[in-house]
């Protein structure tokens, strides 16, 4: 009885906190719903701020991607002074703005030098940016320039995870580099599977641009070993042999005329793809009656481009010609007109009749289909081993995609037994066609008008890419005392490297150097019997420099025994094998034979403190000027006597 009337004491008190907590309840949410609609229009403004500067950020790289777009097209469309101007300062207000390939293409330009001053402080401050952006060519850069400490650290294991990065988001030339790291074991475990890995991926992307564009490798300048014959077989045609050759164009020698439309029609020998004067040239040539100029109109006519229109027809009518003649090229073209039915109706029994026709001339275009057409069954029987066969041929012409086959079926072990080292040789092959080969003139460009910092960061990039002309010359450049770039330390270190790089390649002057370097104590330790180690390498090469630096090393014991009979072998060795080699050969002999005739007379016993040593050492150090003073002598003897 007691409880209820607890409760019924405490209900009015209860009843009174109750209320008042509603009330307290009603309040807050008043407050709050305040506080809400307060906070709701903050956000709904930050919101709208927010909105306003991601639309303006939009436009603004909107603008910078127009001016980045313009930049392009005036350089590509001119090449005076003031167009370049103009399209780099578009260039920069594009930069500014944001856009991410604006600023790689500014940032490339200051590193290499194109059209603008070379800055590599700029540029390796732009390459970071875009390596933070994750920009795949920012990363390739920063990689290339700490493998070589050019305006960074010196870092070949920075290196490398740039290169990483950069292979993982797509970068064709650190897929490159990394497959040559991997194939030779630079700062990574050697693996030819690796390298076929990223190897394969760049050659697929380069043979797909083959399909579509057939194009010519660039010429590769060595600089320490160019020939000072210019003609026909030079890397650069020289200015004057240019002017000669047109001139014989237009008195009518047909044979230049094609020479020209090809080089015109192809961009060769530094001279820039214009196929107006290819036309002209061949044009010129085919109503003079020649072959080769009728076939090349009728794959110019059946190509199509902006200068000479696509047209089945022309191209029909001047294959017909030139196959008529017997031309390699003209019964290549009928066949590719019969295959893929341009002009005629598709028959791949015509077409195989005309490519097998051209095939045994040598034209290894038609080689090549013929592998395509055993290796697809299109027409024939599908027959894989002839179809190596035929792209074997094509490879030996110098037919790129025939490579690039070859390499598949290596790496497959279809129609041939599977070589990993044979597939990767040949990937590396259609890889070094990539348009980054270009580098390769502008280098060369660069070097010749004396902007040597600018030819080094090309040939440099390049060598990075295991081309062993670019290491051999990116070597030679930084031997001269014409660098900047690099501080004094850092230069026969790298050299060095360089050399060692292309000697591993089977480069026989390259070889030969590393060797120097050893026996000098250049950016190492002297070290003779390594020297010796690389000068018998470059020796079994046929070497006429190496076999005479052995032949000195064995004359005084250097590294290796001395032994006076094998130094008289490698020095008659070095003479058989170069015309060049005589005169130093036949001056080390006479020095050789004096102090074998004073080691045999023992003449030097009666010269109180003289000693062999001294003499020795002597004739080791003046030997050249001594036989020099001997042979002076002897003319002086011998003009006198005939006076007499």
């Amino acid at each position: 009885m007691k409880a209820p009337l607890v409760a019924l004491v405490l209900m009015p008190f209860w009843v009174t906190v109750h209320k008042s907590e509603e009330i307290l309840q009603n309040k807050r949410g008043v407050n709050i719903s305040k506080e809400e609609t307060l906070n709701k229009s903050k956000r709904l403004t930050v919101q709208d701020s927010f909105s306003s500067e991601v639309e303006e950020e939009v436009e603004r790289k909107d603008k910078g991607r127009q001016f980045y777009q313009r930049s392009l097209k005036i350089l590509k469309h001119s090449k005076n002074k003031e167009d370049t101007e103009k399209a780099h300062h578009l260039l920069v207000k594009a930069a500014k703005m944001g856009d991410q390939k604006a600023m790689e293409q500014l940032a490339s330009d200051m590193l290499f030098g194109n059209n603008v001053p070379q800055n590599v402080e700029a540029a390796v401050s732009l390459y970071e940016i875009l390596a933070d952006e994750g920009s795949h060519k920012g990363q390739t850069a920063l990689g290339f320039l700490s493998s070589y400490g050019i305006g960074v650290e010196y870092s070949q294991s920075k290196a490398l995870v740039y290169y990483t990065f950069a292979s993982n988001g797509g970068n064709l030339i650190s897929q490159m580099i990394l497959g040559y790291r991997y194939w030779l074991g630079i700062n990574v475990p050697r693996s030819c599977e690796a390298a076929l890995i990223y190897y394969k991926k760049v050659a697929d992307y380069i043979a797909s641009k083959l399909e579509e564009n057939e194009d010519k490798p660039v010429e590769k300048v060595k600089l320490m070993e160019r020939s000072e014959n210019l003609g026909f077989d030079t890397e650069i045609l020289d200015w004057d042999v240019h002017q000669y050759y047109k001139f014989l164009a237009e008195r009518g020698d047909t044979q230049i005329q094609v020479y020209l439309g090809q080089l015109h029609l192809f961009g060769r020998k530094g001279l820039e793809r214009d196929h107006a004067k290819a036309f002209y040239y061949f044009l010129k040539a085919a109503n003079a009656g020649n072959a080769h100029g009728m076939a090349f109109l009728g794959k110019m006519y059946l190509e199509g481009s902006a200068t000479v229109p696509q047209s089945n027809i022309a191209a029909l009518k001047y294959f017909r010609m030139a196959a008529e003649k017997g031309n390699s090229i003209g019964l290549w073209g009928l066949g590719l007109i019969y295959l893929r039915g341009k002009g005629l109706p598709r028959n791949h029994s015509e077409a195989f009749k005309y490519f097998h026709k051209a095939a045994e001339k040598g034209y290894a275009q038609a080689q090549f289909q013929l592998g395509l057409m055993y290796h697809n069954g299109s027409g024939v029987k599908r027959d894989y081993k002839l179809a190596f066969q035929y792209f074997y041929l094509a490879s030996q012409n110098g037919q790129p995609l025939a490579v690039y086959h070859l390499a598949e079926m290596y790496a497959t072990g279809m129609g041939a037994f599977r070589s990993c080292q044979n597939a990767v040789k040949l990937y590396r092959t259609v890889c070094e066609l990539g348009r980054w080969s270009d580098k390769f003139l502008t280098a060369h460009f660069a070097y010749q008008t004396g902007n040597v910092d600018s030819s080094l960061v090309q040939y440099a990039l390049l060598a990075e890419m295991g081309y062993e002309v670019a290491q051999c010359n990116s070597a030679h450049i930084m031997e001269s005392e014409n660098v900047k770039l690099l501080h004094q330390e850092q230069i026969y270190p790298l050299a060095l490297l360089l050399w060692k790089r292309a000697a591993n390649q089977g480069n026989i002057f390259a070889r030969v150097k590393t060797g120097d370097y050893h026996f000098y104590g250049f950016g190492i330790k002297r070290d003779y019997l390594t020297a010796a180690v690389h000068y018998n390498l470059a020796a079994n090469q046929q070497s006429a420099q190496a076999m005479f630096n052995l032949a000195y090393m064995y004359e005084y014991g250097l590294g290796i025994p001395k032994d006076i009979h094998l130094a008289r072998r490698w020095y008659d060795l070095a003479a058989e094998t170069s015309q060049d080699a005589f005169i130093p050969v036949f001056l080390a002999y006479i020095r050789l034979e004096v102090m074998h005739l004073f080691t045999d007379l023992q003449l030097l016993k009666q010269m109180g403190n003289w000693k062999l040593p001294d003499l020795d050492h002597m004739l080791r150090l003046h030997w050249d000027l001594i036989v020099m003073i001997v042979i002076v002598l002897l003319l002086i003897l011998l003009i006198s006597s005939r006076q007499n």
